[in-house]
C-alpha cells in the first residue's frame, strides 16, 4: 500500500483545512486509516482512525472539531479539521494497516499544518 498525504497549509486560528490520504495497492474499505501528528519535541500523537467497517476513533484533543472519513470510489481518506487552534500545529501523517494487524504497516509522507494565533 502506498499513501500520499496532502492538504496541509497555513491557516488562522478558527479556520479549517482538509487533509487527504490517497491510497494505492489496496482498497481503503479493507484497511484501517489513521492520522497521526508530530511536532518537534513531542511524541507522535494518534489523532483519528477509521477502520474497514467505517468505525471511527478520535483523540480527546480533537473530538468535536475533526472528522475522519473515506471515499471508497476514489480510494482516499480524509481528515476534515475545523475550529483549528495553534496547538494543532504539527506535521500530520497518514498511516494504514490491514485487518487484524496490530501496528500500522504503511506510512505516507507528512504534510505540515500551521495554525497562527
Amino acid at each position: 500500500v502506498q499513501l500520499q498525504a496532502s492538504g496541509g497549509g497555513l491557516v488562522q486560528a478558527g479556520g479549517s483545512l482538509r487533509l487527504s490520504c490517497a491510497a494505492s495497492g489496496m482498497p481503503v474499505s479493507a484497511i484501517t486509516i489513521g492520522w497521526y501528528r508530530q511536532d518537534p519535541g513531542n511524541q507522535r500523537e494518534l489523532v483519528a482512525t477509521i477502520n474497514s467497517g467505517g468505525n471511527t476513533f478520535y483523540a480527546d484533543s480533537v473530538k468535536g472539531r475533526f472528522t475522519i472519513s473515506r471515499d471508497i470510489p476514489n480510494n482516499t481518506g480524509y481528515l476534515q479539521m475545523n475550529s483549528l487552534k495553534p496547538e494543532d500545529t504539527a506535521v500530520y501523517l497518514c498511516a494504514a494497516r490491514r485487518k487484524n494487524i496490530p501496528g500500522y504497516e504503511f506510512w505516507g509522507q507528512g504534510t505540515q499544518v500551521t495554525v497562527s494565533s
